[in-house]
């Protein structure tokens, strides 16, 4: 660590120089999208075949929800541990340190699948799920820098860079279980093995190269700002808009809740309707692939057409997946595709629209931390949902799982409305 007179100088640089800031900015992105390959490959590994591995070990229906819940739960605690961490000493800790944690957690279930532990293996996925979390508040990091018109494009650049490792990794389902066969291990414990090795890069690549950290270089810049104007630090309290922060989390706490809940059953759905490993990786790799790859246009449209509109988009979006799951042949791969891809393109307008609202609605000095207590609800809404979808499943069925989480995604449009998002979004001018 520096010493402090030299921190200082070196702060104050960035202060004084929009150039570097500029120069940080499109840095931070570039290290952001490396890791976020690496991250995204992690995530879709466990996402295509926990349920699986899941109703392998327990050999019943009605429980496969838990692995998603449970690693949607972790990712709660980590949430909240990588805000704090990123509030109090920058981003490339707080990232770095919940990247390896979730490959520490892929590390624990692949010897809970060895020893046929079910106890470890819930542990290793709360574990694990440290890494879903992480790859998810890396989206925050590139907004530290970025101008109120170029928040949601640089939350895009994040996800988008995502899609390159998530789509890989459920493809990679039938290769990683016949490597973990030649090494003597399950077939379902073969995509762990990428995910352990994926989260472990992607922490290495931010603790290596997220230097300057971009949320101290932020914060530096927004006391700077308090100060030359002669503000005081309550003054900050003023640019916060509450109701803003309520309709932002509103929006990524409802749309995670149905993505979660319909994307968790699928496999098992399609495994009734006799299809087999192969054809469930295409099918979530295609959703996956929804969730990340539109980010860049989904930003661009976020910052030209509006928060609230896009907003609304992912209601309508998902509305549309959610009947066109319940009404479609549990055979038709096609019908099973497009569904799954506009419920990942309808989560992914939610995520974007609902994080450049927080963003917008927030100031420097508790960002982080609230953006990291936000994420903690967003990963209990997802608890909730993949937990609830085996419970669901097993006392009704997927259809009726599919209508509910239409109905659920209507909210977002009132929220948006009585959070006056449509009429803000022109004026709106936070201070940072």
């Amino acid at each position: 660590m520096l010493p402090l007179d030299a921190q200082s100088a070196w702060l104050q640089s960035y202060i004084n120089s929009s150039e570097k800031q500029k120069q940080l900015y499109k840095r931070t992105l570039i290290v952001i999208v490396i890791s976020q390959v690496f991250g995204g490959a992690g995530l879709a590994a466990g996402i295509t075949v926990g349920a699986l591995l899941a109703q392998n070990m327990l050999g019943t229906d009605s429980v496969t929800g838990i692995p998603t819940a449970l690693f949607t739960l972790g990712s709660a605690g980590a949430a909240l541990l990588v805000g704090r961490l990123s509030q109090r000493f920058g981003r490339r800790p707080g990232l770095a340190a919940g990247f390896l944690a979730g490959g520490i957690g892929a590390i624990g279930v692949l010897v809970s699948a060895i020893t046929n532990s079910i106890l470890l293996l819930f542990i290793s996925l709360l574990i694990y799920g440290a890494g879903t979390a992480t790859n998810l508040q890396a989206r925050y990091a590139g907004t530290d820098l970025a101008s109120p018109a170029q928040r949601a494009k640089a939350i895009s650049m994040a996800m988008v860079s995502t899609t390159f490792g998530a789509v890989a990794g459920p493809n990679l389902v039938d290769v990683m279980g016949e490597f973990a066969i030649s090494i003597g291990i399950p077939a379902l414990a073969g995509p762990f093995i990428l995910a352990a090795a994926a989260y472990i890069l992607a922490g290495f690549v931010l603790f290596l190269f997220l230097r300057p950290d971009p949320f101290i270089v932020a914060k530096a810049i927004s006391d700077a700002h308090t100060k030359a104007n002669h503000l005081e630090k309550s003054s900050n309290l003023a640019s916060i808009n509450r109701r803003g922060i309520f309709a932002g989390a509103a929006v990524m706490v409802l749309t995670q809740f149905v993505m979660m809940a319909i994307m968790t059953m699928t496999p098992i759905h399609m495994g009734h309707h006799g299809h087999d490993l192969n054809e469930v990786g295409l099918v979530i790799g295609f959703h996956i692939g929804a969730m990340f790859l539109p980010s860049l246009v989904t930003g661009i449209l976020v910052d030209k057409i509006g928060r609230a509109a896009m907003a609304a988009a992912s209601a309508i979006t998902l509305l549309a997946s959610g009947i066109l799951a319940a009404a479609g042949p549990g055979e038709s791969m096609l019908i099973l595709n497009i569904a799954l891809v506009l419920l990942g393109l309808g989560w992914n307008f939610g995520l974007i629209s609902g994080t450049a609202i927080l963003v917008d609605s927030t100031h420097a000095s508790s960002r982080a931390k609230t953006q990291g207590s936000i994420d903690v609800g967003i990963a209990l809404s997802g608890a909730l949902g993949g937990g609830l979808s085996g419970i669901v499943v097993a006392h009704s069925s997927y259809a009726a799982l599919s209508i509910a989480g239409a109905v659920v995604s209507l909210l977002l449009i009132p929220i948006v409305i009585w959070a006056g998002i449509y009429q803000k979004e022109k004026s709106i001018s936070i201070s940072d």
